[in-house]
């Protein structure tokens, strides 16, 4: 019997409150009150080693203001999340919060605008390992970056050219080889193949999936394309207005899932294998998050409302491995 896999990432209670007031003296001479935006509301997940999570979602959703807050790019207003035992916004020891700084990287959504076009490739890739004294020797690292390249599929002698010169899917190899310039255990995917061509988003992900089993790494994935997800997750958290109203493993979401915004989000996927199988297209828009509305926030769009929906926030409920917030789930 197998050893159930240790936890690299622990996320409770994550929350995160935008402040979206005009200034004070505005607000006393205009009668108005402060304006608050709950970007992240209540959200907890955890993240095994060498696995992959997904997090899916509309746009509005809370998925990039998530991943901003576990890289430590943007402080929660409430929870905490931890890397390999290290709370990210907690540890006060500079020493052990720059070894977990090195463990993680992030690769964002445009490989055009995540490259600085001034640098050339090589000195991109050894920026990381520069910051972090990785390898003192200028030569060593001219040989490292090297690697890297040839790692993610390019040629060495890339490294002497500018981002400009190379494709979208070429640029987000590079991206990919400084995530690794650093030798990070994690790494956040920021809807990385959402800009590239259908073709070429197949070969990234196969190229993420193939680095994730030879180097051991795990992954956090966002995106809002559910077939993009089928593939390259292990578990699947889906989010609406800032919360978690499905969290599943990811065979078992797309076989059987409990919520009816889960259920809305996979009809909307393209039936390419042509079953004829009746579909639902997402109906409605989302909501202002600003006046979200009360109880369940999908209940105006939700199929299966009764009166209950709207008068308070449901609880989680555990189907199987599933853990759904819907009072009609199962």
């Amino acid at each position: 019997m197998s050893s159930k896999p240790e936890t690299l990432v622990d996320v409770k209670g994550l929350r995160r409150i935008f402040d979206l007031s005009q200034p004070w003296l505005n607000r006393m001479l205009e009668r108005t009150g402060k304006v608050e935006l709950t970007a992240v509301d209540n959200v907890d997940f955890t993240i095994p080693k060498g696995e992959t999570y997904a997090l899916v979602g509309e746009s509005g959703s809370g998925k990039s203001t998530i991943a901003k807050m576990v890289v430590g790019l943007l402080p929660p207003t409430a929870g905490s999340v931890s890397i390999g035992g290290v709370d990210v916004w907690g540890e006060k020891d500079a020493d052990v919060q720059r070894r977990m700084r090195r463990s993680i990287q992030m690769i964002f959504q445009d490989p055009y605008a995540s490259l600085n076009p001034r640098w050339r490739v090589g000195a991109i890739i050894e920026e990381p390992i520069k910051a972090f004294n990785l390898l003192p020797s200028a030569a060593d690292r001219r040989d490292r970056a090297g690697e890297l390249l040839a790692l993610v599929g390019l040629d060495r002698a890339d490294a002497q050219k500018f981002p400009h010169q190379f494709s979208g899917g070429q640029r987000q190899r590079i991206a990919i080889a400084r995530a690794l310039a650093s030798e990070p255990q994690f790494i956040v995917c920021d809807e990385p193949t959402s800009a590239l061509d259908v073709s070429v988003q197949a070969q990234v992900l196969n190229l993420l999936r193939d680095l994730q089993q030879k180097l051991g790494l795990t992954y956090l994935f966002i995106s809002h394309n559910l077939a993009v997800v089928r593939h390259v997750a292990n578990r699947v958290g889906v989010l609406y207005l800032g919360r978690l109203v499905e969290d599943a493993p990811s065979r078992q979401l797309f076989a059987d899932p409990q919520h009816p915004y889960t259920r809305m989000l996979l009809d909307a996927v393209p039936d390419i294998d042509m079953t004829g199988k009746d579909r639902t297209p997402v109906a409605g828009e989302i909501p202002n998050p600003v006046n979200p509305p009360s109880g369940c926030h999908f209940h105006p769009r939700c199929p299966l409302v009764i009166p209950e929906c709207s008068a308070s926030a449901p609880p989680v409920v555990e189907i199987g491995e599933d853990r759904v917030r819907c009072i009609r789930a199962g």
